[in-house]
Parts: C-alpha cells; structure tokens; sequence
C-alpha cells in the first residue's frame, strides 16, 4: 500500500480526541512519549508500549540518570479508555511500566494486553493480570484479536536475547488493521537478518526508536536503538513508504535532538519521514 501521514493539531486533550472516534477507513496515531502510542480506526483502539507516570523518576531520583521527565504525561492511564488491546514489547520499565498498566488495565477491564513469553512473570507483575487476559507471543508467530492481527518481530537491544525455552526477550509487533500494516520495530538495533525477516511482512509504516546508544550507557546497563540514520536505512529497506521517529525527549540523558530529527526529515527523499510530538495526531491517507 501506498499513502502519507498527514500532520493533524488536537486542539485540545488527547482524552478529548480519544472520545471522538474517527471514521472507519481512517487510521490516526496519538504519541505517548518515549516509544508509546495510541493508534486509533473507526472500529478499534490499541495501546503500544505506554510509560505515563514517574516510576523511573521516582526509582532513580538522586543518581546520575536521574530519569526526570523532559515532557508531561500526555493523559492519566485511568483516563486513556476506551482500549481494545494494549501491547508491550519488552520488560523494561518505560515500555512495560506497572505506573500505567495497573490503572491502565483497571479502566479496561475487558481488555487483553499482548506481552513476550519471556516477560510472563514481569507482565503478570506490573499489569496485575493472569489468564485468559495475557497473550503472550514469541517472535514469528502470529496472533489476531477483535479485527487486528499482530505478528511478533526478533528485535536486538542491543542484543538478540531469548529465555532456556528459545523465547526472544525483546520483539517487535507488526500490526495490521484494514489493509494497513504498521511495524513498530520495539527498542532495537540492525543486526542480521532483520531486513529480510521484516520486509517479508510488507510494512506500510514503520515507528522507530532513534535515540540511538552510546559506550557510557551501554557499559552502565541502559542499551541503545537505532541511530536516526539507521532507523531511516531500515524503514527504507523493509519497504515502507513511511516512518514516524520516538523514543527522544523524555529522558535527557538518552534522547536525540528533535532539530536533528526534521532536518532529516527535510533532506530525506526516499520515505516520508515525520518525528512523533506532542498534540499532534498523525493520520494515513492511502494515496
């Protein structure tokens, strides 16, 4: 499929736009901070990767990454409904964040969250669910859910890691909706085969982590991403028409400067490429 994102101001809170369904045929994605998004049609909402309190503040207040938010919480969990699914791509507290799940979930009671089998006892933890509202998922199978249908992705943060039962500790979700097919890749980097195991899923739109990683934090336990060069290389290779740039601007220790991000974006030919902000949806239109 072919078609462009199309940048749309709120003009107001995103609870407000939430209760507000769009049309069916439309696709619209609200940013969360970090690597969290709401993405939004005329018959489903799902919730990708949200960290929406201070729990990391509040763990390492004091040291020398302090974890102080560079961005406001866009909306209070409780207040983010109403949810149809809500997937977390790994265990690290700002994608899988008990801070936002437990209200999160509590608001949407019905609602099931897609998790890694690795991360069963931290998902169990940090949503307080068990049973019958966990699916878990491992990378290369497929699972679908009221109308979406999700294939998990190998990702490498920044190493390729699995569990003694061969399950990946960190995945990548590729979710269709319609006929659009949008990869949100999790924390990764490029490592050997991702391109092909990627391109085969034929991704529409790809969200990305372009914070990119350093030697003094991957030495001091807080893996990197995708450089923003090389998030742009992937997203073109895997053969999406568009890319959207996240996980910059919450934590100023590891971030990318947004100025870097649209100057990219202004010299960039071969995809569409808009950086994730604040107030700001950004709907597809198939061309």
């Amino acid at each position: 499929m072919t078609g462009t994102l199309v940048e749309i101001p709120m003009g107001g809170t995103l609870a407000d736009a939430l209760a507000k369904r769009i049309g069916d045929g439309h696709t619209r994605l609200h940013w969360l901070g970090q690597a969290g998004f709401v993405i939004e049609t005329g018959t489903a909402c799902m919730v990708i990767d949200p960290y929406l309190s201070d729990t990391l503040a509040d763990k390492y207040r004091g040291t020398a990454r302090p974890h102080e938010r560079m961005m406001p919480a866009p909306i209070a969990p409780a207040d983010l409904k109403p949810v149809d699914l809500v997937l977390c791509t790994h265990h690290h507290t700002d994608h899988m964040d008990p801070g936002t799940l437990i209200p999160l979930m509590a608001a949407n009671p019905q609602t099931p969250l897609v998790a890694p089998r690795a991360a069963l006892q931290a998902v169990s933890e940090r949503a307080g669910l068990a049973g019958d509202r966990l699916c878990l998922m491992n990378a290369g199978e497929t699972v679908t859910i009221g109308g979406v249908t999700i294939t998990a992705t190998r990702a490498a943060h920044e190493t390729l890691e699995t569990d003694d039962g061969g399950n990946y500790r960190y995945l990548g979700y590729l979710v269709e909706i319609g006929s659009l097919r949008i990869w949100h890749s999790g924390d990764c980097i490029p490592f050997d085969g991702l391109v092909e195991e990627v391109a085969a899923l034929q991704p529409d739109l790809a969200l990305l982590p372009v914070n990119g990683r350093r030697p003094e934090l991957s030495d001091n336990g807080v893996p990197g991403n995708f450089t923003l060069d090389e998030a742009i290389g992937i997203a073109t290779a895997v053969g999406c028409c568009a890319m959207v740039a996240h996980h910059y601007g919450l934590f100023a220790f590891n971030t990318e400067d947004p100025d870097a991000i649209d100057a990219a974006s202004a010299r960039t030919a071969a995809i569409q490429l808009l950086r994730a902000r604040p107030a700001i949806a950004l709907e597809w239109r198939n061309s």
